[in-house]
């Protein structure tokens, strides 16, 4: 990739971090979602024995807690998390564009080769066309996703906060810290982005008209009365569609809150499993949850490209065409 280009590059990268940690912000401050699924937590056999007649919940709590507040403006432990990561990342892209060299080195030459990593991994699946419009939306979410999965699974995320001592060990209550994605308003605020942004690339593509068509008017070629009959086909068609579009942004933003979720707990049910050896047993699910953030991560991304090359495909393949 020239220099130039990853140059802009960056820069567009330092500003839609800043974008998505505004609506990600916002977001998180607006009305707690629960969602109504329980992790399940290996607990000792002993432990169940010898419970206290009120039992102990153990595990991450499903919503964030609030640690403070700000001119009447709740901060919750999530956004904490969110707003390290996406100060990092800012910083990190801001070093390693400074002084751009012709022959990258260090961290410029990092950089430049996950931005051209992930570009030339999209261009192979919705074509250079909807990459030159929508890459800066795609690399800023894999970045920031995989950063603030892997964030979270540092020492003391979860850990470290005010609690109360049990029979057991002391039991954190309201940790300081959580993992950004283990909070379903963060994931939910994400595919929100996405959503707006889906729709705006949509109409840019077809155009109103085309939107209408992709979604409601009968494909192929037909004629008499196979045509009406398919035209009420792909009017119901479209209907369903509909129903599905609005769905994926929280199938969207459950999977990745669900995964995350899930991973702490069970990280969190392994350190307590047997006493003594809370340091040593979590380990290889450390391991495990590092692969489940690259994979969580790209599968967002992976995800939101098809849904956008679904909708424009064929404004895109025209588009190559003319130039080609």
């Amino acid at each position: 990739m020239p220099m130039g280009v990853a140059g802009r590059q960056a820069r567009i990268f330092l500003l839609n971090i800043l974008a998505v940690l505004t609506v990600l912000a916002s977001s998180t401050c607006s009305a707690e979602v629960h969602l109504l699924v329980s992790a399940a937590l290996v607990t000792h056999s002993a432990q169940a024995e010898h419970s206290p007649a009120e039992p102990e919940t153990h595990g991450l709590p499903q919503s964030a807690v609030e640690v403070g507040r700000i001119r009447g403006f709740p901060i919750t432990n999530s956004m904490v998390v969110t707003w390290i990561v996406a100060l990092g990342l800012i910083v990190f892209a801001h070093f390693a564009t400074r002084n751009m060299k012709a022959v990258p080195t260090g961290a410029q030459n990092f950089f430049e080769w996950l931005v051209e990593s992930l570009q030339k991994f999209l261009e192979g699946i919705i074509g250079r066309h909807l990459v030159d419009r929508t890459f800066w939306f795609f690399a800023t979410i894999f970045i920031f996703i995989l950063a603030t999965n892997w964030v979270s699974l540092i020492p003391g995320v979860g850990t470290i906060g005010w609690g109360h001592q049990t029979d057991h060990g002391f039991k954190i209550d309201q940790p300081l810290l959580r993992g950004g994605n283990a909070d379903v308003n963060m994931t939910l605020a994400m595919a929100l982005v996405f959503f707006a942004a889906w729709i705006i690339w949509a109409l840019q593509e077809v155009g109103p008209i085309g939107f209408l068509k992709e979604l409601f008017a009968p494909k192929g070629e037909s004629t008499g009365p196979l045509k009406w009959l398919l035209v009420v086909v792909f009017l119901g068609a479209g209907c369903i569609e509909i129903v599905s579009i609005l769905f994926r942004p929280i199938s969207l933003s459950f999977r990745l809150y669900g995964n995350v979720f899930a991973g702490e707990n069970m990280l969190e049910a392994m350190a307590k499993l047997v006493t003594g050896l809370g340091w040593l047993l979590p380990i290889p699910f450390y391991f495990l949850e590092l692969l489940v953030g690259l994979v969580q991560a790209m599968v967002f991304m992976l995800l939101t490209a098809v849904f956008t090359l679904l909708i424009c495909q064929h404004a895109g393949t025209a588009s190559a065409a003319s130039h080609d």
